[in-house]
């Protein structure tokens, strides 16, 4: 799909106004999608990533993965994963982004759609072992604003990076399509 088509669906039909519409300088990133409530959030943020010129790549666990579904999925950047071996996914994930000249990684921390207690680090993981930044994205259905914040420079200490992660996304206010799915550390 064209940018400006994805651009188009995103403004037009979905009436997001696009706060940040610079797609990141690196040609290989990660940008985090929060908060993660509803499976609209996936096609928002994929909307949002082609609009600014960006080819998205997105981890959906591999039950999705059957024909013909798996086929359309890959299309759009998908990569199936086995969230049963943690450590395969990060290999799996490294590889693919060593493999490409180009490569947007688009993550929801939360790890599913549905409320969780804690938030996942593996975009963390991903980062420090690519070397490659990190920039916090966000779709607030409020407001229906989209974008990305600043990069986020990753640290050795991952559970110190999640809280001021997190302290961006409350400072900032965002809403869920489903607000009540969104959990903080200090909740």
């Amino acid at each position: 799909m064209k940018p400006a088509t994805a651009r188009w669906i995103l403004t037009r039909l979905f009436k997001f106004t696009i706060i940040e519409a610079d797609l990141p300088p690196e040609p290989k990133h990660i940008i985090l999608g929060v908060p993660h409530t509803s499976i609209w959030d996936f096609i928002v943020a994929w909307l949002y990533d082609r609009s600014i010129g960006g080819h998205p790549r997105v981890m959906i666990k591999k039950e999705f993965f059957f024909w013909p579904l798996g086929a359309l999925l890959r299309s759009v950047g998908a990569i199936p994963v086995d969230r049963s071996q943690a450590v395969g996914v990060t290999k799996q994930v490294i590889d693919a982004m060593e493999n490409s000249d180009s490569f947007h990684l688009c993550i929801a921390p939360e790890g599913t759609r549905k409320p969780v207690k804690r938030w996942k680090t593996g975009f963390h993981t991903f980062a420090r072992a690519a070397g490659i930044p990190v920039y916090l994205g966000y779709f607030d259905w409020g407001r229906k604003e989209i974008g990305h914040g600043p990069r986020f420079e990753c640290t050795d200490n991952a559970m110190a990076d999640l809280r001021a992660v997190q302290a961006f996304y409350k400072q900032k206010g965002v809403t869920g399509k489903h607000p009540e799915g969104l959990a903080y550390l200090d909740n």
